[in-house]
């Protein structure tokens, strides 16, 4: 467990932890000695001197005031390396996560991570805080009363420590057989979460059905399965506590037996049965914590296993002599993308001159909004080269490449802050002349002023106190703001009344004025600013030219034309 937390964040953390550790152990160690100054203790006080034990307890007294200073010591040092250890995991962990491809985050490893970034992260944290103490001080304590007895009587610790390997072989073998159990059951946890998710989205659809007093029959399963996953758990981990407890008591009894066998034969005296029986009871007590300790080292160890595969994930390559490019146009050779054993774009090769406009257009699933991923690099090509400015993506400096690009998607997300807030996430260092210009272009400005707080209203967790209309002002006018060379557009008018699209498509006019621009286009009317259209099907160029030409070439791109122009259409 400490070598894999020491891999996942860095052999920079090894000291604080092993400084830890050893405090822990030498505490626990010190426990167990002070236990053995009990044996000349209570022969004096069932011996014919009984005032000899003064010295004793007073020894007894010291050893124990150690132990208590070396005990905070050592929780002082497991929280303090537990909130180093958390601060650098959060750090790693963020600066990774900064540096996976975009592509990366689909749908269910965003919910993944969330859960993983909170409580997982915490979970596994939390070993060295507050289970790494309790988990040596139950295994090193035992160890050292054992060697006590050994001293004290050899026939008694040869007794007690043929215990040991039992409770070793146990302990193993409960987390083997527990482990896959365990696995199923934070599998379980995880598609219940999502579950519990999905039934509060879709109240609006299950009340406008008239089904409000009925279950939700995808939850229940997946509850269900959680039960299930979480009582072949508790039956997998179930002998493993029996067999511990059964050890332990056998062990204590066969001690107890064995003293009193030894007391009646004349070979030790009543205090020294007392003894042992004080010091057999000081080893059941850890032992017997053993299975809670491990089920909960194991919960953290399984988080652990999670956040390292995260942190394993190779993010895109970066050129160890980033190239920057001088020029804005855009080019495709021969480029071939998968996504598992699909072939989503194929050989595509186009060039888009500077300052000219793209339309791709297409049925759903022929690869358009892959289009723009390549050219942001979401993800790079499994074969070809995508270029801008004559430059390969790959052999430019991220941050330099989204730098030349203002991206406004469809789906707006915005940050749980205020509007002026996400406004200046376009430029940070805009003055507020620049903000408000970016804002007026956009049409943001009307927006605000019907707003109770204005620049100050806060837009909720995504957007959400806002509407559809509105979130797209906020991103066009953060596009505006930024003043990126290349504008990247998936169709961003699709789901707006007919005022807020008026209000939309005047602002990305003026975004895309004088700029490179490369437009994902679902509603058909939008491809007429388009100085080129290119038709896609099954990841491949199927037709390409302008408006006019393609109208009267009569193929794919004038049938999906005919339909737009019909009631319902595109």
């Amino acid at each position: 467990m400490i070598r894999m937390l020491l891999r996942v964040l860095g052999r920079e953390y090894a000291r604080p932890v092993r400084r830890t550790v050893a405090l822990m152990t030498t505490t626990a160690v010190v426990e167990g000695l002070s236990y053995a100054l009990l044996v000349p203790v209570l022969r004096a006080l069932f011996g014919s001197t009984p005032e000899d034990a003064r010295l004793w307890l007073i020894a007894f007294g010291a050893a124990v005031a150690g132990y208590a200073v070396l005990r905070y010591a050592g929780d002082r040092s497991g929280f303090h390396a537990g909130t180093t250890l958390l601060r650098g995991t959060y750090h790693r962990l963020g600066d990774h996560l900064a540096r996976l491809p975009l592509g990366w985050y689909d749908a269910g490893r965003v919910g993944e991570l969330s859960v993983l970034a909170g409580r997982g992260v915490l979970q596994a944290m939390s070993v060295i805080a507050h289970l790494l103490g309790p988990f040596i001080s139950a295994c090193v304590t035992p160890l050292t009363i054992v060697a006590v007895m050994l001293a004290f009587n050899w026939q008694i610790g040869v007794a007690a420590a043929a215990a040991v390997p039992i409770v070793a072989v146990i302990q193993a073998r409960t987390g083997r057989s527990t482990a896959a159990a365990d696995a199923e059951r934070h599998q379980r946890d995880h598609e219940a979460t999502g579950r519990v998710i999905e039934y509060l989205q879709a109240q609006p659809v299950l009340r406008a059905g008239g089904r409000t007093v009925e279950r939700f029959r995808l939850l229940d399963d997946s509850l269900r399965d959680v039960e299930r996953a979480s009582r072949r758990s508790a039956l997998s981990a179930l002998p493993g506590v029996v067999g511990l407890t059964l050890v332990v008591q056998m062990t204590f009894t066969v001690v107890l037996a064995l003293g009193a066998y030894l007391a009646l034969g004349g070979d030790i005296g009543a205090a020294e049965v007392l003894s042992i029986l004080v010091l057999a009871a000081r080893c059941a007590d850890p032992l017997l914590s053993l299975s809670d300790i491990g089920g909960q080292i194991r919960g953290a160890r399984y988080e652990l296993a999670r956040l390292e595969a995260v942190l394993l994930t190779e993010p895109l390559p970066e050129a160890p002599e980033p190239v920057q490019p001088v020029r804005h146009d855009v080019e495709f050779e021969s480029v071939s993308f998968r996504r598992g054993e699909r072939t989503v774009i194929d050989g595509l090769s186009l060039s888009l001159p500077q300052g000219q406009r793209l339309a791709v257009v297409g049925p759903s699933g022929s690869g358009k909004s892959t289009f723009l991923q390549l050219l942001a690099r979401f993800h790079d090509v499994d074969a070809g080269a995508v270029r801008v400015g004559g430059v390969d993506v790959r052999a430019v400096d991220p941050r330099v490449l989204m730098e030349r690009f203002a991206i406004v998607f469809q789906d707006v997300y915005l940050f749980d802050g205020t509007i002026e807030e996400n406004v200046r996430l376009g430029r940070p260092d805009a003055d507020e002349a620049e903000v408000r210009a970016a804002a007026t272009a956009a049409r943001l400005d009307e927006v605000i002023e019907r707003l109770p707080g204005g620049w100050s209203t806060r837009v909720g967790e995504g957007g959400a106190l806002l509407s559809g209309g509105e979130r797209q002002r906020v991103s066009i006018a953060r596009a505006l703001l930024k003043d990126a060379p290349v504008v990247l557009l998936d169709e961003v008018t699709s789901a707006l009344d007919p005022v807020n699209e008026a209000a939309v498509h005047e602002g990305i006019e003026r975004l895309m004025a004088g700029r490179t621009v490369v437009m994902v286009a679902h509603r058909m009317r939008t491809v007429r600013r388009a100085d080129r259209v290119v038709f896609l099907d099954g990841g491949r160029i199927v037709e390409e030219g302008s408006h006019d030409e393609l109208l009267r070439l009569g193929g794919r791109y004038a049938a999906f034309w005919d339909v737009s122009l019909t009631p319902g259409g595109a």
